[in-house]
């Protein structure tokens, strides 16, 4: 894997702080623009209804950026947006679409204007036993590693197009959750994450979202300098509710 020379922020030892939560961010439907939380409840799964909903094709597909066994290419899905309603329970994800109208994700209504407006069959559906996230349950990323992007592309580059869950402010510059693979991170009083490998990136990190343009492209650069990879793969240890300017403390054994 290449590394970063730029790197600032010494590795962590023992039990210790590493940064502070900045940025919380969920996708009620799955490969659309998400919406932003002062607050989190994550379960085993995830953050709660995060990419509990997905845009299904005719053969059956999940509908990504991408092709693959589970996922079917589907431009322009980022030009929509994703809430949860406040009232409605599990079933309340709103879908809003690009010319300002908002649908429920159960109704008819949802189906037929993303159909019309993709060119294509599609249809929402919650997840069952096959799951929507792509690699795991949580995405992770530092400031730090976005800094580092920013100079690879000599550009600024928007945290949010990482479309990480949880965004951590952290000092200086480079790759530095990289050093934390295998470790455990508690956020605030009550959730324990796993920290796993380098979270693998895709075209989706070139292409715009509801309010978030993408000026430079990144994705060619982290392929030279970090094998495309940007933030890491966590699953939840320990379930709870995690807020903005939550302590993230690292245990490195």
């Amino acid at each position: 894997m290449g590394s970063s020379a730029r790197q600032t922020v010494p590795t962590p030892v023992g039990d210790s702080v590493v940064g502070v939560v900045t940025l919380l961010t969920r996708f009620p439907v799955k490969s659309t623009a998400g919406e932003t939380l002062s607050a989190a409840t994550l379960d085993h799964r995830g953050l709660v209804h995060d990419r509990h909903w997905g845009v299904y094709t005719s053969d059956g597909g999940i509908a990504s950026g991408k092709t693959s066994r589970r996922f079917r290419k589907v431009a322009g899905l980022m030009d929509w947006r994703s809430t949860m309603s406040a009232t409605a329970g599990d079933h309340g994800a709103l879908l809003h679409s690009p010319d300002g109208n908002t649908y429920r994700v159960d109704s008819p209504a949802a189906t037929e204007a993303l159909s019309q407006a993709l060119g294509q069959p599609l249809t929402l559906r919650p997840e069952t036993t096959v799951p929507h996230h792509d690699d795991c349950g949580v995405h992770l990323i530092t400031t730090s590693s976005v800094r580092e992007v920013a100079q690879l592309v000599g550009n600024r580059v928007d945290v949010r197009r990482s479309r990480a869950n949880i965004v951590l402010g952290t000092d200086g510059t480079g790759f530095i959750e990289d050093a934390w693979s295998g470790a455990e991170l508690a956020i605030g009083p009550e959730v324990v994450l796993g920290l796993g490998p380098g979270m693998p990136r895709c075209v989706m990190v070139d292409q715009p979202q509801v309010d978030v343009p993408a000026d430079a492209p990144m994705l060619k650069a982290l392929g030279r300098a970090h094998d495309v990879l940007l933030g890491l793969q966590a699953h939840v240890i320990r379930t709870g509710t995690i807020s903005l300017g939550d302590e993230a403390r690292l245990t490195v054994g």
